[in-house]
């Protein structure tokens, strides 16, 4: 024996495996030496020997007398059996008729005592009929128990019954589902936090103005972010078709440095954020460290999730969350975070319809806002159908997911009547020239990049005597200022090369009396233009869409109280 294991010693590289020989009472046949040239030999002389080599490694071949072959066939499969019960992942214990553990795998024996005492107290509430008569039929029960912690487990429990039907024993499969019924809760979350997204509550939104509409859906999207997904540092960025820049519409949490960068949707140079507004694609960054794509967005960052915001599987912008825990984003997690970014996306488009004055009249305005949510609602809809295909057996999950899609045609209705509640447009009715003794003569320049928004303003204030100039953009804008003299300046907000403030800050420079009027498409004012414009003498501002009667209230209050009126 030793100079086997010598030789095999000194031969055990390139050796084709390994062979294990049980010696027994009469020895081995000299024909084993001859597998020393190609196989490492380890040789045994008893039966329990021969089971422990078989626990620690694998074997090619086993060679043993006739007589021992038999058994030790049966104890090796049994260890198999044993080493499979201890590594699967599921907890599997024996019970007696009084729920005492009498064997249990790792698993189960890593459990709490708290766990174990549940599984046992529910297993003889279970069969306390049958343990009392001491028949029981065969059929397995299932259950679950919830630990104190919080922990949810699944429990399969099987009678184990003799020839006579007599019941003996329980054997029981216990596994946590602890994270499938976080993720259940969480899509109960997103079902109800989507629909009041994109309700906006009719009553209370009907009786808002433009600003306090901006600010509920604002305070609707942070809330549900920190309830649905767990996390509270954030951003909301949409993307500027004309610029291609990834305008910061809401944040939570984010540094300034992170506020003012500017971010384009391209895939590299950009951050994570656009190559997601580029790709298309949801971005898991487990360690910003080392992920080159990584833009500074929270201190202390460690991780980021990062997904598209889509309509009509277009991208209009992406909804960016930070943690300052590394790898603090999972799957479930980027699943939930794409279904609410469809809902955001939704909320924002709706909101944007509505304040954007791009109709003259509201029943167009409702019916093209019904049929812009269309294929968004659809999308929404075929990705809670594709989840209930991947969660099959857990009806739970599959119920939730099903409620989902119940919900779409109650969210079609409701958006109709929102899309309804702004009443009065920019220029929905005929206006008839008026003499306006504040207005008349008034030379005014108008800017904004919606011709329609221009031409509606020109025949509106025209009709009320003044002399009206347009401009197409920023720049077009600043060159007419320096070459003539206005009353009273019109400019909106956000505009392709130059912005409202830009305008706000030539104007102040050139003349610091002369009023300025800002209007807002979408009411967002991530720059804070209106906040520092306000600190530097601005005259007003209008949100979009505005009536009539405002839009003349404040220029008439604009002109009065510029110095020397």
């Amino acid at each position: 024996m030793e100079k086997t294991a010598s030789i095999c010693d000194q031969n055990k590289k390139g050796k084709a495996g390994r062979v294990l020989v049980l010696r027994g009472k009469d020895g081995i046949c000299e024909q084993v030496n001859l597998l020393a040239a190609d196989y490492e030999i380890v040789t045994v002389d008893h039966f329990d020997q021969a089971l422990a080599e078989l626990r620690q490694g694998r074997f090619q071949l086993v060679i043993s007398h006739v007589s021992d072959f038999l058994p030790l066939e049966r104890a090796a499969v049994a260890a198999q059996a044993s080493v499979i019960l201890e590594t699967i992942g599921q907890g599997v214990a024996v019970l007696d008729l009084n729920g005492k553990v009498i064997w249990g795998n790792r698993r189960l024996n890593e459990s709490s005592p708290e766990v174990i005492q549940q599984l046992s107290d529910k297993c003889r509430e279970i069969f306390h009929q049958e343990i009392s008569s001491g028949i029981c039929s065969p059929n397995p029960r299932r259950f679950s128990i919830q630990s104190p912690h919080g922990e949810y487990y699944e429990v399969t429990a099987s009678p184990v019954i003799d020839g006579d039907d007599r019941f003996q024993t329980l054997a029981v499969a216990i596994w946590d589902v602890t994270a499938s019924r976080q993720l259940q809760q969480k899509l109960n979350a997103i079902d109800k936090a989507g629909r009041e997204l994109v309700r906006l509550e009719v009553e209370t939104v009907g009786k808002l103005d433009i600003p306090h509409r901006l600010a509920l859906l604002e305070e609707k999207i942070i809330r549900y972010t920190r309830e649905v997904l767990g996390f509270d540092k954030f951003s909301v960025r949409l993307l500027d078709k004309k610029t291609n820049r990834l305008e910061l519409v809401l944040s939570a949490g984010l540094t300034d440095q992170a506020k003012n960068i500017d971010l384009f949707a391209t895939p590299e140079g950009n951050g994570i954020c656009g190559f997601v507004a580029s790709t298309g694609r949801s971005y898991n960054c487990h360690d910003v460290k080392h992920d080159r794509r990584y833009m500074p967005g929270i201190d202390n960052a460690a991780s980021s999730l990062t997904v598209p915001l889509l309509l009509h599987d277009q991208v209009i912008g992406v909804f960016n969350l930070e943690s300052e825990h590394p790898s603090a984003f999972n799957e479930d997690d980027r699943q939930i975070a794409e279904i609410f970014g469809r809902y955001v996306a939704i909320a924002l488009h709706i909101l944007d319809l509505m304040v954007v004055e791009r109709y003259r009249a509201t029943g167009q305005l409702a019916n093209n806002v019904a049929a812009e949510i269309s294929g968004p609602l659809n999308d929404i809809l075929t990705e809670a159908t594709t989840l209930i295909e991947e969660y099959i057996g857990q009806d739970e999950m599959r119920h939730r997911l099903q409620a989902i899609c119940d919900k779409v045609g109650q969210i079609r209705e409701t958006i109709k009547q929102v899309a309804k509640a702004p009443s009065s447009l920019v220029g929905e009715k005929p206006v008839a020239p008026v003499t306006d003794l504040v207005l008349a003569n008034k030379t005014v320049l108008v800017a904004d990049d919606e011709p329609i928004i221009r031409q509606t303003i020109y025949d509106i204030l025209t009709k009320y005597g003044c002399v009206v100039e347009l401009a197409r953009d920023g720049n077009e804008a600043i060159s007419m200022i320096g070459q003539r003299k206005y009353d009273l300046i019109l400019s909106d907000i956000k505009m392709p090369h130059r912005s409202g403030y830009d305008i706000f800050a030539a104007v102040k420079e050139l003349n610091p009396k002369l009023p300025i009027v800002f209007m807002t498409g979408f009411g967002y004012d991530p720059n804070h233009s209106v906040i520092r414009a306000r600190q530097e003498g601005l005259s007003g501002v209008l949100y979009k869409p505005f009536k009539v009667d405002e839009l003349l209230s404040l220029l008439r209050e604009a002109i009065r109280e510029m110095p020397g009126n």
